[in-house]
């Protein structure tokens, strides 16, 4: 599981640069500032949780059950929140509407939430053998 989550974390992290990239060089002319904004915050809150997949998935006093849950949680999170994020910076340039987006920015800060909390349960609960 932890080269899974490496793994994953890494092809994230180019994703992560690659989408930060674009923001940085093609948004600035397309979406107002506060958009732009918008889509910066999601790299950000994306690239801080990638770096923590590393760092969990690198770590050898982690236990394995917890290291499950934090990769589900942070993954979910950037799926829902930096996700969301980049749609509804987007919002004005896309041919639809994705304002029903906005409810769905929440649930993926609680994802994150969620996967610290769970880091921090597995590594105050954990007894080595």
């Amino acid at each position: 599981m932890s080269k899974n989550i490496v793994v994953t974390a890494s092809i994230l992290a180019a994703v992560t640069i690659a989408i930060g990239a674009f923001g940085a060089h093609g948004l600035k002319q397309l979406v107002a500032a506060e958009s732009l904004t918008t889509f910066e915050t999601g790299v950000r809150y994306q690239m801080y949780h990638v770096i923590a997949l590393l760092v969990v998935g690198f770590a050898s006093g982690i236990p394995l059950a917890t290291k499950k849950w934090v990769f589900r949680f942070f993954c979910f999170g950037v799926l829902f929140f930096s996700g969301s994020l980049y749609l509804l910076a987007l919002n004005e340039q896309l041919s639809f509407s994705v304002s029903f987006l906005g409810p769905v920015t929440p649930v993926g800060g609680l994802f994150f939430i969620l996967g610290w909390v769970r880091l921090a349960y597995g590594l105050l609960t954990y007894k080595r053998g």
